[in-house]
């Protein structure tokens, strides 16, 4: 199941365990990413906690936490090579996963056809 939020983010659900990552249209608006720092494997995150910070030539942004959980991987290779996020966003660029606390917080979420007709 796949899910995004207004700022931009996806998730896809397997079992309790969510990935997440930035969207495409994320990457292509930050351009070339050129540090990614991620959350600790163990953090606890609340819904709209600043999880990890991407970084390109244009600017620094946050990437918030879709969803209330404890965080069970990160994506080292995104922090090795921060360019594999933007040229794969939502693939091999993911960014963390997290097991949520409570499967209804997807619920609030958007699926992919209300994210592509949101405003951009």
């Amino acid at each position: 199941m796949l899910r995004f939020t207004d700022e931009h983010e996806w998730l896809k659900l397997e079992g309790d365990v969510a990935t997440v990552g930035i969207t495409a249209h994320a990457a292509e608006q930050l351009g070339d990413l050129v540090f990614i720092e991620l959350p600790k494997v163990g953090a606890r995150l609340a819904k709209g906690d600043a999880a990890a910070v991407v970084e390109s030539v244009k600017a620094a942004s946050d990437v918030y936490a879709p969803v209330a959980g404890e965080v069970t991987e990160i994506n080292a290779a995104a922090v090795d090579d921060p360019a594999s996020v933007a040229a794969d966003p939502q693939g091999g660029g993911w960014l963390y996963r997290i097991r949520l606390d409570e499967p209804s917080a997807l619920d609030g979420l958007m699926d992919e056809a209300a994210y592509a007709a949101m405003p951009k």
